[in-house]
């Protein structure tokens, strides 16, 4: 047994630096609101660099303005072991979501600094831009970002070329962002769950199975505005029927369909939107995920023929455009074995489950081998001022990344 399998990270110091972070951006109801780019994301971008360089890191902005800081291995030409995630916010959201990752990982480096001990492999803690908005951080480390700038400008109208300059990128050298395996080993990301289901099971660390792939399509359905009382009812196309059907539809397939799909219909404009007039258009959006591409294939034809029978039995015309589109990324099976046997160790209640929630490591897993260590959101609430893990919690999920590390410096040869 080494003396770096016996550290621990500090607790208090992990807490500490949490409800420091979120003061940044803090809200009058306890949330924070701490968007890309903004003001209050400068001055947290800020203080992260100076809890790094206390931790015994060097600090580094690349061009997509990731701030990466570097914690020294015994061999410091071996690929890198890296861990982190992002520390912008929605615009009314917690504490937890993104800085817990961000965090632990410094205490991380701070518990080997203090302890005076390093690992074959250099260390690497990534804070990501802009996660909440475009992933453009971690797109840009996976070589994923679009060449057209104007698709990452901010809703003001401000462009990405301002906005990366403001925290130190720069858009005309994006490219030279871009890593793989030879410079990062393995990405292991620790984060809140943000739902419910570790708490049902009664697990203390989830072990992520991988990240859903998404498609979102946009549905529009077209029938005939008549006025709601002098219209038989045969005689309608009635497009808000034809509409609900589709919802039902998209509810009954997740539920009935084998396996870990969700399925959701969150947005309806119905017009002409009058009480005496049957509706003549529907728009509504569709948010299907999945951890299998094929799956998720298999669940749209399924959706596409049951709307073809919607709209031949209700006289309507209903059409549906793919919108956006993000393929699963599976965690590697030896960090997922790795995060598993320090629970079975420890004595660490733990299960499996997909994160249906996209993260950084999704496109950083499309480089190089990565894994996710999930601690219970109470409630299963995110993205709200509601959002909380104890700091319990908090410091376990921290001591599992902790030796996880130690167990993959192991795994992973120093020189290839």
């Amino acid at each position: 047994m080494t003396v770096a399998s016996l550290l621990s990270i500090k607790s208090d110091r992990l807490n500490r630096s949490l409800f420091q972070l979120a003061e940044i951006g803090k809200q009058p109801n306890g949330g924070v609101s701490r968007v890309a780019f903004t003001t209050e994301d400068l001055l947290a971008r800020q203080l992260v660099q100076s809890w790094m360089v206390e931790a015994g890191m060097t600090v580094r902005i690349d061009a997509a303005g990731n701030i990466i800081g570097r914690y020294p291995g015994r061999y410091e030409d071996a690929p890198a072991l890296a861990t982190g995630s992002h520390i912008d916010t929605v615009p009314m959201g917690g504490r937890y979501d993104g800085c817990l990752g961000v965090l632990a990982g410094i205490e991380v480096a701070h518990t080997l600094n203090e302890a005076q001990e390093q690992l074959d492999h250099p260390i690497e803690v990534i804070v990501f831009t802009d996660e909440e908005s475009t992933v453009l951080g971690s797109k840009a480390m996976a070589g994923q970002v679009r060449e057209n700038p104007d698709y990452y400008s901010r809703k003001d109208g401000t462009s990405i070329q301002t906005c990366l300059q403001k925290i130190g990128g720069d858009w005309d050298k994006i490219k030279t962002a871009r890593r793989d395996r030879k410079q990062i080993a393995a990405f292991v990301e620790l984060h809140v769950e943000q739902g419910g289901v570790m708490e049902a099971a009664n697990a203390e660390i989830g072990v992520v199975k991988g990240i859903v792939g998404q498609y979102r399509f946009k549905v529009s359905v077209t029938g005939r505005p008549n006025h709601a009382g002098t219209t038989p009812m045969h005689m309608r196309k009635d497009a808000l029927v034809a509409a609900s059907q589709i919802v039902l539809a998209v509810n009954r397939i997740a539920i009935e369909t084998p396996g870990e799909q969700v399925g959701t219909v969150g947005y309806l404009k119905v017009l002409p939107c009058a009480t005496n007039t049957v509706p003549a258009q529907v728009d509504l959006r569709i948010d299907l995920r999945d951890l299998s591409q094929d799956h998720l294939d298999e669940l749209v034809a399924k959706l596409q023929q049951e709307f073809a029978e919607i709209a031949l039995l209700t006289h309507t015309e209903i059409t549906m455009e793919e919108t956006f589109h993000v393929l699963p990324t599976l965690a590697t099976p030896h960090i997922m074995n790795t995060i598993q046997s320090i629970c079975d160790r420890q004595g660490i209640r733990y299960c499996y489950l997909p994160s249906r929630a996209g993260h950084d490591a999704q496109e950083v897993g499309r480089f190089t081998d990565m894994g996710m260590i999930f601690v219970p959101s109470r409630g299963g609430i995110s993205h709200s001022e509601e959002e909380y893990t104890s700091a319990e919690q908090c410091a376990q999920g921290a001591n599992v990344l902790l030796q996880t590390f130690l167990a993959l410096d192991q795994h992973y040869p120093v020189r290839s």
